[in-house]
């Protein structure tokens, strides 16, 4: 009697997760949905700590990332995602970190001659870094630079992630081509029918074009959108999952004043407080397709 109504109320779980993640707009076909609360449930406190504003099961729910599946995270960063993603995917998934051009950090005006020259090996480096703190159930890892993909991984991924890495890409496209090399990336690396999911800090549309040219962070959705479909991707879908009404940005505010960054109130505890107030920044979630 017992195991029997464990097992109807696990049913009966999983059949509401289903019909509430439908009600979203959320595709669940391929995600173990289990799985990945598991493996959210284990990370740290302070990753835990970010789950409100980012949302990480709802995002991946969304694109539809399935265990052992091959996925590119663009500009991995310090590795928030990175370390959900390799527990997710599992032993049989492959993780492949994608940087922006060595050519491109100089553009950023920040970045010393060593901080730069120290890019170098990051393809190596990355990889070697996650000895620290990979298991051995998470997914195969491995990296390359955008503009330098191997051959090897065309037509080798089920999903790209650009997760807030596409507003630098567009800043210094003019002066590279940036955005395009990434865009060819992704489009040659996915499978027919892959899925390339989007989240990036979304301008408000009555913004001016020269302020949601990616210098201060945030990006127009409609010509986002435009610009995917012109790389050869199909629009499937868009989720308001990371949508922030506090976020009301003037034309010259930059998104880092907002957490967890707070660049413009590190000295002004008031102006501190209000933007803590605000949140994060309100955030686009598009999920395109690689035709078939």
């Amino acid at each position: 009697m017992g195991r029997t109504r464990s097992h109807a109320d696990m049913m009966l779980h999983r059949l509401l997760t289903v019909c509430l993640a439908m009600m979203a707009g959320v595709a669940v076909a391929d995600t173990d949905t289990a799985r990945l609360e598991g493996v959210l449930a284990a990370q740290p406190p302070d990753v835990q700590a970010r789950y409100p504003a980012r949302r990480p099961a709802e995002k991946l729910a969304f694109f539809g990332v399935a265990p052992g599946a091959t996925v590119i995270e663009a500009f991995p960063g310090d590795g928030w995602y990175t370390r959900i993603l390799a527990a997710y995917l599992g032993p049989d998934g492959r993780l492949v970190g994608a940087d922006y051009a060595l050519d491109m950090y100089p553009r950023f005006g920040f970045f010393t001659l060593g901080q730069v020259q120290a890019r170098e090996n990051w393809v190596n480096e990355w990889v070697d870094g996650a000895a620290g703190w990979q298991g051995p159930e998470d997914a195969l890892l491995s990296a390359f630079v955008f503009g330098a993909m191997p051959e090897t991984l065309h037509g080798a991924a089920d999903t790209v992630l650009f997760i807030r890495a596409l507003h630098n890409l567009a800043r210094f496209e003019a002066d590279g081509g940036y955005l395009t090399a990434a865009l060819q990336d992704a489009h040659a690396a996915l499978k027919p029918g892959g899925i390339l999911g989007v989240v990036q800090h979304r301008a408000p549309d009555d913004w001016p074009d020269g302020s949601a040219g990616g210098a201060q962070g945030y990006l127009k959705q409609d010509w986002l959108i435009q610009r995917l479909e012109k790389a050869g991707f199909e629009f499937v879908d868009a989720s308001d999952v990371n949508l922030n009404e506090n976020d009301q940005p003037a034309a010259d505010d930059i998104v880092w004043r907002l957490p967890p960054t707070l660049f413009t109130s590190r000295e002004d505890p008031e102006l501190r407080a209000e933007l803590e107030a605000v949140g994060e920044s309100s955030r686009m979630t598009l999920k395109f397709r690689k035709p078939e």
